[in-house]
């Protein structure tokens, strides 16, 4: 599914704009929540070292040995002093965990004990509970001799700081819908200009090359169309200097199709031209051979074969020479290529040739694509099975596998035929050279076929090995690709 440019700016200006402000109203609400924290710990801290110079006034103006008395004495003056300056509610606890008084409004179901453990053990602590904070502090005389409890009200701070979220929540949805609207409208204007280069962009892509029109924008938008405006006349003038290297390609074609032919008349002229010369030679031959004592014959052979045979190498010098100026390295036409598919259509080409041999081809074959040139690869396999069914034996096999393997693609051709000698290994690829010299003229070898496989594998990454001597086993690899889908 499409979505155009607007709708994508429009969806990704809402999340900015809402990760923006919800992370500002976390920060903030954070911040005063931390601040409120900080602001009562430290009202509680200054109750509870108020109470603490109550204690030292009060044990300097009637010193008492016995802590626990003297908290019962006077703890309930300190109670009535804190409570008239803060209004809070309050106990104090004897060190055994026992409450010696606390002010009238003061909730005694709301003493927590873990708390209290803390307290007695020289720390401060407290706990919020609902809309109250719970705070334990200790109390020193000679060392501690208690704690005291305040049960805080919170409400004035809840309240506060509802209220600050009321407004962040007001301010902010009226900021949001104005810096929507604001930046909606300056990035339409954008979406605007791209909408209109990608209707030119569509033209060029319909051929239609000159109707594009530059915007008169002084950023890269602006520059981006030019170019693409400039990229329109130049592909239409590429096009039509495409349209005549085409015609002079075709006039190309006409005159190597011309050549073509010449050539093919020049090899039948040349055809003509050695053989006779060769029916001179081979006449001159039998007549000698009749006439063994004619001395005029004998002479008049020697300087007609001298003739025919200078005229000969003449030829042949010519020949070479008009090779070696007409040499045409074609380029591999690469695709890709299902190697099992190219398999099967040589094997059942050559299923015949190998029946009238009475050899069996075997396959197991998997799939396994690369990037080749499949008249090469039909001409190197047709080459291998040739050679297997050649110097095969009779009732023979010849096992052809396939498979992939380390993002590779093999195939192993092995037969069991005459096999090669282990001297000969290294040699089977080279030109002209030939394993079995009397099967070689009998089925027509030129020591050729090898050495052309070999290149056409190189020339497609690939490799060839013989593996095995005794059974004759090549193995070729080539780069394995992905399969191709259309």
């Amino acid at each position: 599914m499409k979505i155009s440019i607007k709708v994508k700016f429009s969806i990704f200006l809402l999340t900015l704009l809402i990760f923006t402000m919800g992370i500002l109203d976390v920060l903030i609400l954070k911040g005063i929540h931390t601040n409120q924290v900080k602001e009562y710990e430290v009202y509680l801290a200054s109750q509870a070292k108020m109470a603490n110079s109550y204690i030292r006034q009060m044990n300097l103006l009637n010193p008492l040995e016995d802590q626990q008395e003297f908290l019962q004495q006077n703890g309930q003056n300190i109670i009535l002093n804190l409570h008239s300056l803060s209004g809070i509610e309050m106990a104090i606890y004897d060190m055994q965990g026992n409450v010696i008084t606390h002010s009238v409004s003061y909730p005694v179901e709301m003493e927590n004990e873990s708390l209290l453990v803390h307290a007695l053990n020289n720390e401060i602590a407290y706990q919020m509970v609902g809309g109250y904070i719970n705070y334990m502090a200790p109390l020193y005389g000679d060392g501690q001799i208690g704690v005291i409890q305040f049960h805080y009200s919170l409400k004035g701070y809840i309240e506060f700081y509802e209220s600050i979220k009321a407004l962040f929540i007001q301010v902010g949805a009226v900021v949001f819908l104005l810096s929507f609207i604001s930046a909606y409208a300056y990035f339409n204007t954008f979406s605007k200009d791209i909408i209109k280069i990608k209707k030119e962009v569509l033209k060029i892509k319909r051929g239609q090359y000159d109707n594009a029109v530059p915007l008169k924008r002084n950023d890269e938008i602006g520059e981006l169309s030019e170019g693409i405006y400039y990229m329109s006349n130049e592909i239409e003038r590429n096009i039509k200097n495409i349209q005549e290297d085409k015609e002079q390609l075709k006039h190309v074609i006409d005159k190597l199709k011309m050549l073509e032919q010449q050539q093919k008349t020049f090899i039948g002229n040349i055809t003509h031209e050695f053989k006779t010369p060769l029916t001179v030679i081979k006449t001159y031959i039998d007549l000698l051979n009749i006439y063994t004592d004619d001395h005029k014959l004998l002479e008049d052979a020697k300087v007609n074969i001298g003739k025919e045979t200078q005229r000969l190498y003449e030829m042949v010098e010519k020949i070479l020479y008009l090779s070696s100026m007409q040499q045409y390295d074609f380029e591999c036409h690469f695709e890709h290529i299902d190697v099992k598919e190219v398999l099967e259509d040589v094997c059942s080409r050559m299923e015949g040739k190998a029946k009238k041999f009475n050899i069996s081809l075997i396959r197991s074959l998997e799939h396994g694509w690369m990037l080749g040139d499949q008249q090469n690869l039909i001409h190197i396999f047709i080459n291998l099975i040739d050679n297997a069914i050649k110097y095969n034996r009779i009732d023979g096999k010849i096992f052809i596998t396939s498979y992939t393997k380390d993002q590779r693609v093999y195939i192993e051709i092995r037969d069991t035929g005459i096999g090669i000698a282990k001297e000969e290994k290294d040699k089977i690829f080279e030109p002209f050279y030939t394993v079995n010299k009397d099967r070689s003229k009998e089925y027509g070898g030129t020591g050729l076929g090898l050495a052309l496989v070999q290149e056409l594998v190189r020339k497609q990454q690939g490799t060839i090995a013989l593996l095995d001597e005794l059974e004759t086993t090549f193995l070729i690899t080539f780069p394995k690709v992905e399969k191709f889908t259309v």
